[in-house]
């Protein structure tokens, strides 16, 4: 696989809600074989990609998918609980929360889920993505550091 195709790949796997950057990087490193420091980059800019569109469009997007898809109604509930639990954090510490929510490399956190949280808080785009730009770069260093710490180990 070629240079190119491997950062494309690379790119997209990052944009994926849940595999997010925790995946992408691992997977950079290790199956594509880019180097660290390019998979890092790659990956934290295909992760912050979504999250304007995901501030400013998915109240808009939930409503349409309620009103012309009514069985996506328990998924999208789902979502925005999932959302209002971990608000609390970023209610209290406002900017801070929002970058610690991002910044634990951990299910059900990250930049998908700061975005879903700033937006069910109706946080503004200018406010909420530096947080959030903030914490997918501290999560891209965690998951690097840990993707070479394992690849040091075992071999």
């Amino acid at each position: 696989m070629g240079l190119i195709n491997s950062i494309i790949k690379t790119f997209l796997i990052s944009m994926v809600p849940v595999i997010e950057l925790r995946g992408a990087i691992p997977i950079a490193y290790g199956t594509y074989k880019l180097s660290i420091v390019l998979s890092a980059v790659v990956s934290i800019l295909g992760n912050l990609l979504p999250v304007p569109f995901i501030i400013i469009f998915i109240r808009k997007i939930f409503s349409l998918l309620r009103k012309y898809i009514p069985k996506l109604d328990g998924v999208i509930t789902k979502l925005e609980k999932r959302a209002e639990s971990k608000s609390d954090v970023v209610m209290k510490y406002a900017f801070w929360g929002l970058f610690i929510l991002v910044a634990i490399p951990l299910p059900g956190t990250g930049a998908w889920t700061g975005a879903l949280v700033a937006a069910m808080l109706d946080m503004r785009l200018k406010k909420a993505f530096p947080a959030i730009a903030m914490g997918v770069a501290a999560a891209g260093i965690i998951v690097s550091l840990v993707t070479v710490g394992a690849d040091f180990l075992i071999f």
